[in-house]
């Protein structure tokens, strides 16, 4: 008796707590209003502020006391900002589509549920897509520590005038699903070649014979293997439950630490939030030691690289372009010296954005 008593006594303590935090998140919603009245009023049109809300994110998980895990608490106030943040103004992103794709995963992580997804054909199209207005932001991929660089992001980087604003790291997990076919009974498998690539080991040694057909993202695989019995797919778990697969085998990836990166790209500047990334793209002329120089106004002021990659350059051939990913944001102060003095020495130079790091 005394221990259902206490169960009772300890579900009254939890609603009690339920109404205390209903009528807080109720109250933080009203701020947020007020706060989109101010914006409106000074005639402020930037809603969504990235250094904010990653500020606020780190300041919650390192007030964090447990016992929740640092990640769900950074998730659940993810969402509360999410949804406060579309009471001021809702956003519209774009993202690799269809829905059930990593890319989605990336945007919903970054931006909460609360936002306005839109799916994109490619990656060139959620460019298209922020270039012109029809949304505020995109997430594209960037790097897999796996497969290395997404070069067409890399390029179009260049062709577009737009800013990366922020950065997602998400873990990936990939799945074997099917529609009902057991694993020993599979024909045939629908993968993506990125996906095939990290999972090129477990599936030599489970499925040899099998034949792998191409497809143009894991969700369309997915979609693609609910309608044909025969075949399994390796996708997500979000596209498996959109199209009533099962999971045949989970975690198949080569690498338990597979992780892609993905960029958030828009058209505002971002300001420091204490913990940022600046993004460039330099070149300096074709002579020996070249891109020592460049790099050397970096090394004197101890700023740390943490990406260089080179790509072809449009102008000529054998000629390179170099991106680079550096600790800080170009507004502080030895930053900024830093950077002017390397574009003084590049032939072409380019910022390509400042942004808060991933946070979680």
């Amino acid at each position: 008796m005394k221990a259902t008593g206490d169960l009772a006594a300890l579900r009254t303590a939890i609603d009690a707590l339920d109404s205390d935090l209903m009528r807080l998140l109720s109250q933080r919603a009203g701020l947020a209003l007020e706060v989109g009245k101010v914006k409106r009023a000074a005639g402020d049109t930037q809603f969504y502020r990235p250094e904010r809300e990653a500020a606020i994110l780190r300041r919650i998980m390192a007030e964090n006391p447990g016992p929740l895990a640092k990640d769900t608490v950074a998730f659940l106030f993810r969402e509360i900002i999410s949804a406060c943040l579309a009471l001021e103004s809702p956003l519209r992103v774009a993202y690799l589509g269809p829905a059930g794709t990593f890319s989605q995963m990336a945007a919903q992580k970054h931006f909460g549920t609360a936002v306005e997804l839109q799916p994109g054909a490619n990656i060139a199209e959620i460019f298209r897509l922020v270039d012109g207005g029809q949304a505020h932001f995109g997430v594209v991929p960037v790097e897999n520590s796996s497969e290395g660089s997404v070069n067409q992001t890399l390029d179009l980087l260049l062709d577009y005038p737009l800013r990366i604003c922020g950065e997602v790291q998400l873990r990936v997990v990939h799945n074997l699903v099917s529609s009902g076919a057991p694993l020993v009974a599979l024909q045939r498998i629908h993968v993506h070649y990125q996906t095939r690539a990290q999972c090129r080991e477990w599936l030599a040694d489970h499925l040899p014979g099998v034949e792998l057909v191409d497809a143009p993202s894991n969700a369309v695989a997915a979609q693609r293997a609910a309608a044909d019995p025969a075949s399994g797919a390796i996708s997500t778990h979000i596209a498996a439950e959109l199209h009533g697969l099962q999971t045949l085998a989970a975690g198949i990836e080569d690498n338990p630490e597979n992780t892609t990166r993905f960029l958030v790209i828009g058209s505002m500047e971002t300001q420091p939030s204490g913990a940022d990334k600046t993004s460039l793209v330099v070149a300096g002329p074709n002579r020996p030691g070249s891109l020592h120089a460049l790099l050397s106004p970096l090394a004197a002021a101890g700023i740390s690289l943490t990406r260089i990659e080179s790509r072809p350059a449009r102008s000529a051939i054998w000629e390179y372009v170099f991106y680079l990913d550096l600790q800080g944001h170009c507004q502080d102060a030895p930053i900024a010296a830093a950077l002017r003095e390397l574009a003084d020495r590049a032939s072409f130079y380019r910022c390509l954005g400042a942004y808060p790091k991933a946070v979680y």
